[in-house]
């Protein structure tokens, strides 16, 4: 038998007073990353956080446009085999040799070289998915075929592949990439990563458990031949506090001209999906690159080297997993990745950036957020002009105005897309709202992280039924609000478990009782559910240390609100409950400082306010002035806030 070199291990660690050395915890972000990088034309490293030098696994980079040499194929490039050997998903080349392509792998990522085309050429935007060796999510294996029915391989998958993608890396009469999913019709038949082929019967082709795989069929067991195997889990669990969450699935569905739901008991960032049953490609889809719940975002396909196609309408994603509309009734198989992150944040920089910036009325791009963010709200600050909200999981360009009630509207010159560190935007010309030449702006960036923030996003169905989230815990304030239609913003906030109250985020006004609202670690009460209305609803939490949802007494006099905080509240918001009051927002990016403190308002067109001294800095939240009106603090009041640290 071969020698199999396999990377990748769980490690251990103790939980609690008597524990015996308990597995780690596992969490998708340490394994996987989808990573959009721009070229240079020299020498750059993509920090991913995925550790590839001592843990292995495999870069798969693509352009996203054609390069100056034109249609650019793909680069699959491991540690077992080694950073200077690529391979082509959409070719039957045999490996080839290129120490400028992928340089090497680091705790943190890799390096690209200066390799024109394939991975930095200067100014091409490219799409990067790494996959880290893991138990039970993904293996690289290589091994030398033996020429006989029953070539038994090891691998350190601890876990029955649910997929394996096989290619020999020298020149062998059968090249193609050899694909086994656990969706086909049975063991013996197979797919081609570089070809649109339909399945096909091929015989004795494969079997596989938890420890090994064997091969029988001579494509893929040529005596002689080298090859190399990516082997995909399917469902093992292994992942989060308790070790049971899945991150990786491999299934199929039956296509249809309307939309059909995969259930995957998660939201996934990364899709690849090929029809079987005929001729067709093999589709990449990622949340990175604009796969969101509205059926859209960019293509590209594995078995060519075509350009990206800019908006495909078939899939979108949703908090238990995608929808696809397929041109009939189709078999399709699936490998599906799980969004992260899976850790709950333990400082408020990794999650939340408050930015003041002025407009420039050209194509700019926003960064130094630390993060990828999927929810940026903006605000005018020196003039009126509505709060404007775009979030990723909507899809850039689209916007919702917290001061109204109007439907959702799309705005191709406004944000143009969510970035790595960032976000980018357009001229605005028209709007005006986020980046018109010489107006202030302040903008609010926060990333979807367990225990923090969640959205969601659903199609009612005319009845009050609970909505699945992915928060991790019960949300503490919920505002939903309808997309495509006029409708208030309705946020709900519990009391109990069972009981709440509701606010409208367009108004002053004060809370009315709610009633019911479900709101659990995985569940939450919807406020709106007309049948075959869209719906945006965003969760928030306590996470400690992070944030804080919480409420206070008003007093009239100096108030102390502590949120568990050390350095004290990046941003505030404020709302009375039982009286009329607007929405009070502050940031330490325009002053939550000793003096006067700017404010701006969710509720309301009007500038910022920047002669008042309502706040001020308090190292465990925030401190509430004796100056501050009824608004925010009359004596006996009632009041909401959400803080972030």
């Amino acid at each position: 038998m071969p020698l199999v070199q396999t990377r990748g291990a769980a490690s251990a660690q103790g939980f609690g007073e008597f524990a015996q050395a308990a597995v780690a915890a596992n969490y998708i972000e340490e394994v996987f990353s989808c990573f959009l990088y721009t070229g240079n034309g020299s020498t750059q490293t993509i920090t991913n956080d995925i550790d590839l030098s001592t843990k292995g696994g495999l870069v798969w980079i693509k352009s996203r446009t054609d390069t100056s040499g034109g249609a650019t194929s793909h680069a699959l490039v491991d540690t077992v085999r080694g950073s200077s050997k690529w391979l082509s998903s959409n070719a039957t080349s045999a490996e080839a040799t290129n120490a400028n392509l992928v340089t090497g792998f680091t705790t943190s990522g890799f390096s690209v070289g200066n390799t024109a085309y394939f991975a930095n050429e200067n100014a091409i935007p490219y799409a990067s998915w790494t996959f880290r060796e893991q138990p039970k999510f993904f293996d690289v294996v290589t091994y030398t075929g033996d020429g006989t029915t029953s070539n038994t391989i090891s691998h350190n998958l601890g876990s029955t592949p649910g997929c394996i993608i096989i290619k020999p890396t020298q020149s062998a009469s059968f090249d193609d990439w050899r694909v086994w999913h656990r969706s086909l019709t049975s063991q013996s038949y197979q797919l081609k990563l570089n070809t649109t082929d339909a399945q096909a019967n091929v015989g004795n082709f494969i079997s596989q458990d938890s420890t090994t795989f064997t091969i029988g069929y001579t494509a893929v067991n040529q005596s002689g031949i080298a090859y190399v195997a990516y082997l995909f889990a399917h469902d093992a669990g292994g992942f989060g506090l308790t070790g049971t969450d899945n991150v990786i699935s491999c299934g199929s569905f039956t296509g249809s001209t309307s939309n059909v739901n995969v259930s995957l008991g998660y939201e996934p960032q990364w899709v690849m999906i090929k029809r079987t049953n005929s001729s067709d490609n093999w589709r990449l889809y990622d949340n990175m690159r604009g796969m969101t719940a509205s059926n859209g975002g960019a293509l590209l396909y594995a078995d060519t080297s075509g350009a990206e196609q800019a908006n495909n309408s078939r899939i979108s994603v949703n908090a238990t997993g995608f929808g696809f509309v397929d041109d009939g009734a189709n078999t399709n198989i699936y490998i599906a990745i799980r969004r992260g992150p899976m850790k709950v944040p333990t400082v408020g920089t990794s999650v939340f950036t408050p930015i003041a910036r002025t407009g420039t009325g050209a194509n700019a791009t926003v960064t130094g957020v630390g993060f990828p963010p999927d929810l940026v709200i903006g605000k005018r600050r020196a003039a009126a002009d509505e709060p404007i909200w775009f979030d990723r999981l909507r899809g850039a360009t689209r916007s919702l105005f917290s001061s109204d009630t109007s439907s959702e509207a799309t705005d191709a010159l406004s944000l143009t897309s969510f970035d790595m560190d960032g976000f980018s935007l357009g001229t605005d010309n028209n709007s005006g709202k986020i980046n018109f030449n010489g107006r202030t702006y302040a903008n609010w960036a926060m990333r979807r992280a367990p225990s923090f923030f969640d959205e969601v996003c659903y199609t009612g169905n005319g009845t009050f039924a609970n909505r699945t989230h992915n928060l991790t815990v019960a949300p503490e304030i919920a505002i939903t609000k309808r997309r495509n239609g006029v409708s208030q913003w309705v946020a709900i906030y519990p009391i109990t478990s069972t009981t709440g109250n509701y606010l409208t985020l367009e108004t002053t006004s004060a809370a009315n009782f709610w009633g019911s609202t479900g709101f659990t670690t995985t569940q939450f009460g919807v406020a709106d559910d007309t049948s075959a209305q869209t719906y945006v609803t965003y969760l928030f939490a306590t996470c400690a240390g992070v944030s804080k949802v919480g409420s206070y007494t008003g007093t009239g006099t100096t108030l102390q609100v502590n949120c568990g905080f050390t350095s004290g509240a990046r941003f505030v918001l404020i709302k009375r409950t039982d009286s009329t009051g607007d929405w009070y927002v502050w940031d330490s990016a325009r002053g939550i400082v000793s003096g006067n403190d700017p404010y701006l308002l969710f509720n309301s067109d009007a500038a910022e306010v920047t002669s008042t001294d309502y706040i001020d800095t308090y190292n465990a939240g925030f401190e509430i002035s004796s100056t501050a009106p009824a608004a925010i603090n009359s004596n006996g009041g009632s009041f909401i806030f959400l803080a972030i640290a």
